[in-house]
């Protein structure tokens, strides 16, 4: 098996087990930040992207949920997905069906899966899944008010902090407000 990034691994344990969307975006977005010579940086961004996409998708966001999936459509970089143990062609085959499907009259969410390509890629996540008690590719909890509306219910202490001192040393530094 082609060793893979622990954060991508994550991401797709986020994606099929916990159908934490946003949690797929904060750990690969973290990967992409500490990685900015990786050869598939483009493509991580259009693994955000796709997560964005259904977390917007699955909070009744619409036109961000199309806007962030068409992005990914165009970001993912064909050999790179390949690497990265996915079918290329049929990932883009699903976000395109789940752009399309968002304009719909009386569109419903449903979870899309990546199609994993290599096994025994499929075989680890699953496995790392069953470790933290979620299931494969069990549907969304659309009652979880936690899930749903991650962003706005988590503890931003540190990102308030981190900005405060990027202010402050900016006006030390005499810089811009």
């Amino acid at each position: 098996m082609t060793q893979y990034p622990e954060a991508y691994t994550d991401y797709l344990c986020y994606f099929h087990g916990e159908r934490d969307y946003f949690e797929c975006h904060e750990v690969m977005e973290e990967y992409w930040k500490e990685h900015p010579n990786d050869p598939a940086r483009l493509t991580y961004v259009g693994l955000i992207q796709i997560a964005v996409g259904m977390y917007h998708s699955r909070r009744g966001n619409y036109a961000g949920a199309v806007k962030m999936l068409q992005s990914a459509a165009k970001n993912l970089q064909a050999e790179d997905v390949r690497t990265l143990g996915l079918d290329d062609v049929e990932l883009q085959a699903r976000i395109a069906q789940a752009w399309q499907a968002i304009g719909t009259d009386n569109y419903q969410f449903v979870d899309m899966n990546l199609p994993i390509a290599d096994p025994e890629l499929q075989d680890l996540c699953m496995e790392l899944c069953q470790l933290k008690g979620w299931t494969w590719q069990a549907p969304s909890r659309l009652l979880d008010e936690m899930i749903i509306h991650k962003h706005t219910r988590r503890d931003r202490t540190e990102v308030i902090e981190e900005r405060a001192r990027q202010h402050h040393i900016r006006k030390e530094l005499g810089g811009k407000e």
